[in-house]
């Protein structure tokens, strides 16, 4: 019988039983250079295909992360199997993040076989680890291998087909793995699994987000700081790289004031922690990561040509990625308050606002009123949270 006959989950119930450990940093550095290819991908194809193109590139890779991120919150990384398991995975990682820029041209299928590697034999791992040590997460794992599986079909089958047909293959591939969780994971004999099996420590879970919100952050602060590094330092360079700053720092107040620690409280005492698993972090910080990955490529516009013309694609990531981001946001939070917070909904009609003067604005002024509406939604927030306090 393959299995671990030695249990590596991790043991619950200590003060520090959920912490994020240092290899699960460590394997989160592959996820810095990730995060910097699909930017960087974006803004050398800026065009309606390339966004679609980054878009779903995006998505495998949140979903190879998140997917990480919820088996480590099972199996314990200080164990030697599972530290071996991330090291694969880093490795195959690198792989996956290298491909990212020719991912639809000569390394499609360098990056397919990386994605199914990574998630396929992650699973499989979990398999073995689970066999004697934890049964309803065991019959969980068999339906996500299967699933995985099936798309995994897709994915390898785009690699070997040209780049239209590619497209295709590897959305259907997307469809399948992200409407799995949603349905149950339900497999003909296994039935379907519910959040309630899902028994994951809530505060690890939305540390290892809050983590993952950094490094996308830092891929924005990194973008600021290189392309200033390169400019001359005139007064509207001086301004862009003000204006673009602010701007980060407003989206990590946005997100860290209020929402991010409010959350982890909600599903640490949840009864059901993995539907919050399930709806707040898996699905809905696909938006904010967007957001954020958008923003680097308007901040490097912006800081090149922060007087020159405004065309429609600088317009649409100068105030699409704030609106992404807000949007994504406003969603996490109103799963830990009654209604959507009305200081996001105010934000995304300052955006619009700033978005009807458009093609008359600079990329600099442009950027200064997205910037100017994170702020005050940041603000808005900060302020609400000390009349309550």
């Amino acid at each position: 019988m393959i299995a671990a006959r030695t249990s590596h989950l991790r043991r619950r119930g200590g003060h520090d039983s959920g912490r994020v450990t240092y290899v699960e940093l460590f394997f989160d550095l592959v996820f810095v250079f990730a995060v910097t290819q699909l930017s960087h991908g974006l803004l050398h194809h800026l065009s309606l295909a390339g966004a679609v193109e980054t878009g779903l590139l995006m998505m495998a890779v949140w979903w190879v992360w998140i997917y990480t991120s919820w088996i480590t919150n099972w199996l314990d990384p200080e164990r030697a199997p599972v530290r071996l398991l991330l090291f694969v995975l880093m490795a195959a990682g690198l792989v996956l993040s290298a491909s990212i820029p020719t991912a639809f041209a000569e390394r499609g299928l360098a990056f397919a076989g990386a994605f199914v590697f990574m998630q396929v034999g992650r699973s499989l791992f979990m398999l073995w680890a689970l066999k004697l040590h934890d049964e309803r997460n065991y019959r969980n794992f068999l339906r996500i291998t299967l699933w995985l599986a099936l798309s995994g079909i897709f994915w390898i089958a785009g690699g070997f087909a040209g780049s239209h047909a590619r497209l295709g293959l590897w959305a259907t591939a997307i469809v399948i793995e992200y409407v799995m969780p949603a349905a149950g994971m339900w497999v003909p004999g296994l039935g379907r699994s519910t959040t309630a099996d899902w028994n994951i420590d809530g505060g690890h879970l939305a540390e290892r987000c809050a983590l993952f919100i950094i490094i996308a952050l830092g891929e924005s602060v990194l973008v600021t700081g290189a392309t200033f590094a390169e400019l001359p330092w005139s007064v509207p360079t001086i301004a862009a790289f003000t204006v673009t700053f602010v701007g980060s720092v407003a989206m990590w107040a946005v997100y860290f004031n209020i929402g991010a620690e409010r959350a982890s409280r909600q599903i640490v005492r949840s009864d059901d922690p993995g539907r919050l698993g399930r709806s707040g972090y898996t699905y809905l910080h696909i938006l904010i990561v967007a957001g954020i990955i958008v923003s680097a490529v308007a901040d490097e516009l912006v800081l090149s040509h922060p007087l020159g013309h405004t065309d429609l694609k600088t317009l649409l990531v100068t105030v699409g990625a704030p609106a992404l981001y807000l949007l994504g946001t406003a969603l996490f939070k109103s799963l830990t308050a009654p209604t959507l917070p009305l200081s996001h909904l105010i934000g995304l009609g300052l955006l619009a606002l700033v978005a009807s003067a458009g093609t008359v604005a600079s990329p600099l002024v442009l950027s200064a009123g997205t910037s100017a509406s994170l702020v005050a939604v940041a603000v808005w927030e900060w302020a609400s949270l000390k009349r309550r306090s």
